[in-house]
């Protein structure tokens, strides 16, 4: 009996040091989403840079992380998980020491793409692992719970990681710092993670990837690039049409595709549109908030970049507070609660903001925080929850990936349109000063406004009788068209594992 003991107590040591490593992993893709927002001013001076060269600075990251989270689960499925996971650790930090190399804002944007593609390939793998990890029901929902804080807690603490050190060593070390851990880290994956993929992985649909990647990046770029080119310019109005072809393309080609990056019969169910446009609309407030509140702080207020990042700190505070909160709201009285207190939030705050944006008062502008912080922590349990509402277990997985998505897309949207609404209000002041600043800064709170009051309508609508009908027919046409259904829910976790990624 004792010399039995040993093993189960190396395998649950391994298990924790395996979820260590991922929530570390996903940690940094937190951060390096949030952390630039802080060193846009410093940026700016250094490089010489437009608003619009920070915009693009910011997007090429989430552009290219939102079109790859798919592509990177069904790629760590086929090939395995550890592999793909520690690809993503080197890219990564490769690219992390280029970021801090870049010499001009082209470079940056380039490098910070490719930086995406590492923290994409971080995600799903790292939920496989962890799933892997845990197999016993309780224990992995726990896992999973410690999984998901891991990137939110990153996404909440990179303004202020960010401020402490573009305050002190510069804004090129919020890069370099990466370095070094990913080299860790890498190496503890080759040392304490097992191999793994899944039995059954779907098909990669490269077609399919193409078009989504095309579809965001001229949309994202029209929208950019349209208030200082001008709507009527050859490439602006070349990429809208791009945009348009793209979206059709895909739509046509995922009908007809055997193994679709996205099957579009889910969107027949009205609380998964619902779940995706949620997401898309509280990530676009929160991209946009971020971009807008870093800028406006330093520029209008004066702050430093450490102070302004520890005025972010209610906004961290609430997003780790919320989500248990959300996810205990919900098990007791369904999503609609949460969601429509996250709208009320999120819509409060821009109104707050929106109404004080001239005032030198501080009490409006830490009660907006919070408020934004409470509202985007509110969202991410039932927005889950509603994705694979009716859904079986075999398509649970890519279900529950799709609405995240959206939410890097939403953020990527958020930091284009209140960007070049901001980029527009100043473009005829040759020297905007602080009370321009502001001026010019209220409309991008309305339409955090607006996206926080289209969650809370959404949050009411999208948990009727009848969505919830919608719901049920839409899993009723995968559960009659599968064969072999006992057989997919056997993986059913790995589904999960290899493409939801929060």
């Amino acid at each position: 009996m004792h010399a039995s003991s040993p093993e189960p107590a190396d395998g649950a040591a391994r298990a924790r040091l395996v979820l260590a490593i991922s929530c570390t992993g996903l940690f940094l893709v937190g951060v390096d989403l949030t952390a630039l927002n802080i060193a846009l001013p410093a940026m700016e001076r250094d490089l010489a840079a437009s608003v619009t060269g920070m915009q693009w600075v910011l997007d090429s990251y989430n552009l290219v992380l939102a079109s790859f989270m798919l592509l990177a689960g069904s790629t760590a499925d086929r090939f395995g998980h550890r592999r793909i996971f520690l690809c993503g650790f080197m890219l990564f930090g490769g690219a992390s020491a280029l970021c801090a190399l870049a010499p001009a804002t082209e470079y940056l944007v380039a490098f910070r793409a490719l930086q995406a593609l590492g923290a994409a390939a971080l995600g799903p793998p790292s939920l496989a692992l962890v799933t892997r990890a845990f197999p016993d029901g309780e224990r992995r929902s726990r896992a999973i719970g410690v999984w998901t804080s891991g990137y939110g807690l990153g996404m909440a603490l990179g303004p202020v990681l960010s401020g402490a050190l573009v305050g002190s060593i510069g804004w090129r070390w919020v890069f370099w710092v990466n370095v070094p851990v990913c080299l860790l880290l890498a190496a503890a994956t080759c040392r304490r993670v097992p191999r793994s993929r899944a039995e059954a992985p779907r098909r990669l649909d490269p077609a399919g990837q193409l078009l989504v990647t095309a579809f965001l990046v001229t949309l994202t770029y029209t929208v950019i690039e349209g208030p200082h080119q001008g709507w009527d310019s050859p490439a602006v109005l070349a990429c809208a049409v791009t945009a348009l072809v793209a979206v059709a393309a895909f739509a046509a080609r995922e009908r007809r595709c055997a193994a679709p990056l996205i099957d579009l019969r889910f969107f027949r169910s009205f609380p998964f549109t619902g779940a995706a446009v949620i997401a898309l609309c509280t990530y676009a407030a929160y991209g946009g908030f971020l971009f807008t509140s870093a800028l406006y702080l330093q520029n209008v207020r004066g702050l430093s970049p450490l102070h302004a990042g520890l005025l972010m700190l209610p906004v961290a505070a609430m997003n780790a507070v919320c989500g248990p909160v959300a996810g205990h709201l919900e098990s007791k009285m369904g999503p609609r609660p949460p969601l429509v207190a996250a709208g009320a939030a999120i819509a409060l705050s821009g109104l707050i903001l929106a109404l004080s944006a001239s005032s030198t008062a501080l009490s409006p502008l830490l009660g907006g925080f919070l408020l934004i912080g409470i509202g985007t922590g509110l969202v991410l349990p039932p927005v889950l929850g509603l994705a694979v509402s009716g859904m079986s277990r075999a398509q649970a997985g890519l279900a529950a990936a799709i609405a995240p998505t959206g939410g890097r897309m939403g953020y990527a949207l958020g930091v284009a349109v209140i960007g070049a609404v901001l980029a527009a209000g100043l473009h005829n002041m040759t020297h905007p000063g602080a009370a321009a600043f502001a001026r010019a800064v209220r409309p991008a709170w309305w339409i955090v406004a607006g996206c926080g009051a289209m969650v809370l309508l959404l949050g009411v609508l999208v948990t009727t009788r009848w969505a919830q009908d919608t719901a049920r027919r839409t899993g009723r046409l995968f559960v009659e068209g599968a064969e072999g259904a006992e057989a997919e829910d056997s993986v059913a976790g790995d589904g999960v594992a290899g493409d939801g990624a929060a």
